[in-house]
């Protein structure tokens, strides 16, 4: 019974993302709330992604540099950081923080929408409401994702120059010059692009599908939006996993 009820999910997840895509017109309305998203969940969460990626590159400076010491390779220090926040740590935790703040503010939203009949009203004025009110936070998330990821680790790289050069010690003409040279724009960059499009992608239509078809109580709202950061949180690593593996070889 268990995995009849998981194949009905996971259809229904499959029926919902195709209408999001069917419902994503480029209309001057569509653009007006995709700006408008694009301010709430992506400019709103730049100061949780600033402070997140700076302490990221601060504890990831401290605890590279005791272990590269050891062998005696710490003007390697910039290499492991950059492959690191590029490959792996940059996406996720962009994700995972963009998930916390903004995946649970659109299953709450899209939660209380259906506990006020707002979107059966929209029904009912024959206005799509997924092209409404799920399309436009949907491409503020694919749009956004990448762009958080892109500060998340300059703020981590520009935190950890400070400490290795400032506090540390490291000479300045190792850290930027390792970093440029090991650092691929194409294999490494675009790809954390690319991963970080794909997990705003994740943490959207989950957000969304559960708030989606929340109950219409209060309490629903609530579970929503708990079952949201869980459930987008775990396929985010899920997907990490797979795209590492098939991305970089």
């Amino acid at each position: 019974m268990a995995f009849v009820d998981a194949t009905r999910q996971l259809g229904r997840a499959g029926l919902f993302t195709l209408s999001v895509f069917r419902a994503s017109k480029p209309t001057p309305d569509f653009f007006r709330e995709l700006i408008r998203e694009i301010y709430k969940i992506g400019a709103r969460s730049l100061p949780i992604i600033a402070v997140g990626g700076a302490f990221v590159g601060l504890v990831l400076t401290l605890q590279g540099y005791r272990t590269l010491a050891t062998f005696g390779a710490s003007n390697s220090l910039s290499t492991l950081l950059g492959l690191s926040l590029y490959r792996e740590l940059g996406p996720v935790l962009t994700a995972l923080l963009f998930i916390g703040r903004a995946g649970s503010s659109i299953a709450a939203e899209l939660g209380l929408m259906r506990a006020t009949d707002q979107i059966t009203a929209l029904g009912l004025m024959a206005i799509d409401p997924v092209g409404k009110a799920v399309a436009p936070r949907f491409w503020a998330a694919v749009l956004s994702v990448p762009l958080l990821t892109g500060f998340f680790c300059s703020f981590a790289i520009a935190a950890s120059y400070l400490e290795a050069v400032h506090v540390i010690g490291l000479d300045p003409g190792y850290f930027w010059p390792a970093l440029k040279d090991n650092v691929d724009f194409v294999d490494d960059f675009c790809v954390a692009l690319l991963k970080s499009g794909v997990f705003g992608a994740i943490a959207a239509l989950v957000a969304a599908y559960v708030g989606y078809h929340a109950e219409p109580t209060i309490e629903g709202t609530s579970v929503a939006t708990t079952k949201a950061v869980v459930n987008a949180s775990l396929l985010v690593l899920m997907f990490n996993f797979v795209m590492s593996a098939l991305l970089f070889k």
